[in-house]
């Protein structure tokens, strides 16, 4: 499949739920655009998580353009994906590669964000392209994390660099990182512990992490990607600021997003934090992740050739 394709499928909770709202708001052919109508959309935008600041914006758009007019379904939903076009904008974010191999990626996230999952699918994605891959295991604290990685490493072809049980992360990323740079490995992925953004000392071992890799590595880590849980919706905006405090985050993924009829999440985090959404997961298998771009995601979110179910 496709981008679009893909992405439409991932969001076809979210897709599914807009649609039949917006229907259910444009009950007639067209609509006067008063203030009931306006409340009803507004409502409608940030049942989807996107916020209220960029509800607000798109709100005001079509107030500005239709207010006191009866207006077409379809003319609305044009003027809503312009402006959230224009809201989602971000520089092309594909992964920044050092100049000189190996680029090194650290990971991050709360626990159960899909971590290891999205590590496995950045590793599938580097080795289709035929790129050599190092893996360090740096959750120390948790043996099944170790050892799912392990299994995901086996089973695409990298390597994986381990600690003990219980051992300092940082030296385990120092490893990693000097496996990838002995092995001539064009990437090396570091995978840390899952931890709340409010657990000082946990994010300060991150901070630790990064320091013992960019001595090691003048430049490194070159990305540091932060994995949102989408179903998490607005939380993941207090997740990113304060990630992005510690560790100078470069990116986000968005993990989950077939799992959530909150689509809009993404759209709030653009406008709430300054990180491009690097790639999104729509689903489970090592495969099941997309490029993201803000236009075609804007287009999948509002597609109005999307059947509305039965009720």
């Amino acid at each position: 499949m496709g981008f679009f394709d893909r992405i439409k499928q991932g969001l076809k909770k979210t897709v599914q739920i807009l649609n039949t709202d917006i229907r259910d708001i444009f009950k007639q052919k067209g609509r006067l655009v008063d203030d009931a109508f306006l409340e009803e959309l507004f409502e409608m935008f940030v049942k989807t998580d996107m916020g209220v600041a960029a509800s607000k914006e798109i709100i005001e758009e079509i107030r500005t353009q239709y207010r006191g007019r009866v207006a077409e379904m379809h003319d609305v939903l044009q003027t809503v994906k312009t402006k959230l076009k224009d809201l989602m904008k971000q520089p092309a974010a594909p992964v920044r590669f050092a100049e000189k191999k190996p680029t090194v990626i650290m990971v991050c996230g709360v626990n159960g964000s899909g971590k290891t999952t999205t590590i496995a699918k950045l590793t599938a994605m580097f080795r289709a392209d035929k790129k050599e891959v190092v893996l360090g295991a740096a959750d120390t604290f948790r043996a099944a994390a170790v050892e799912q990685l392990t299994v995901w490493a086996q089973r695409l072809g990298a390597e994986i660099v381990v600690g003990q049980s219980g051992s300092d992360p940082a030296s385990v990323a120092h490893k990693a990182a000097a496996k990838a740079i002995e092995s001539g490995a064009d990437v090396c992925i570091i995978d840390t512990a899952g931890r709340l953004q409010t657990q000082k000392n946990l994010m300060q071992e991150l901070e630790k992490i990064r320091r013992v890799i960019s001595k090691q590595i003048p430049e490194a880590p070159h990305e540091v990607i932060l994995i949102l849980d989408a179903t998490t919706g607005q939380n993941g905006i207090s997740q990113a600021k304060h990630f992005t405090e510690a560790v100078q985050c470069t990116g986000i993924v968005l993990a989950k997003l077939d799992g959530t009829a909150k689509g809009g999440v993404v759209i709030a985090i653009r406008k709430q934090v300054d990180l491009p959404v690097k790639f999104i997961g729509v689903g489970e298998s090592a495969q099941d992740l997309a490029l993201f771009d803000p236009d075609e995601f804007v287009d999948a979110l509002f597609d109005e050739t999307e059947e509305t179910p039965a009720v």
